[in-house]
């Protein structure tokens, strides 16, 4: 899974890129709402983590021009503008949900998976093809209903063949 951090401050920015490698994803993190709009038009993401109060341009700026270009990329807002507004102006212009600063990993990990499966029209963390089964919230894989052991990258590459089973991947996309 390939996600796009957009996060100006250092701190939460590394804690967040290390914590979503941990949990295998790829991460791509940017300092500024220019350098996302850049790199969204050159790289597909499977989830955008958008901090609102960036340089260069905000992140209601960025979200704007996601949506403006049609990218159906699920957008996580993460930030520290708490009033009601602000979440009501987030959503209405095309985030697909909206955390407050300081917040729970595990609480973000889970927002996550679920965008991630609504988007791929799944409704459960189990994928499945034939008898190869990945369930992404235990991180488990069976062949035949028998545990299978692998490492973090193939995780990670299973992952993303599974999410797209009748698509080629190039691979800069892996």
């Amino acid at each position: 899974m390939r996600v796009l951090l957009v996060e100006d401050d250092l701190m939460i920015g590394e804690t967040l890129s290390d914590a979503l490698q941990d949990e295998a994803y790829t991460v791509d993190w940017v300092k500024d709402g220019q350098q996302a709009i850049a790199t969204l038009k050159v790289q597909p993401y499977n989830l955008v983590l958008l901090d609102l109060g960036l340089p260069k341009v905000d992140g209601m700026g960025v979200l704007m021009a996601i949506r403006t270009a049609k990218l159906d990329t699920p957008v996580l807002i993460l930030t520290a503008r708490d009033a009601t507004q602000d979440r009501i102006l987030g959503l209405d212009a095309g985030a697909d949900d909206y955390v407050v600063k300081p917040f729970d990993l595990g609480e973000v990990l889970a927002r996550m998976r679920v965008l991630i499966r609504r988007s791929q029209g799944k409704t459960d963390n189990l994928l499945q093809i034939g008898t190869l089964a990945l369930d992404t919230l235990n991180k488990k894989v069976t062949l035949d209903n028998k545990p299978i052991d692998i490492t973090a990258k193939e995780y990670m590459l299973l992952t993303t063949f599974m999410l797209s089973p009748d698509k080629v991947l190039s691979k800069t996309q892996l």
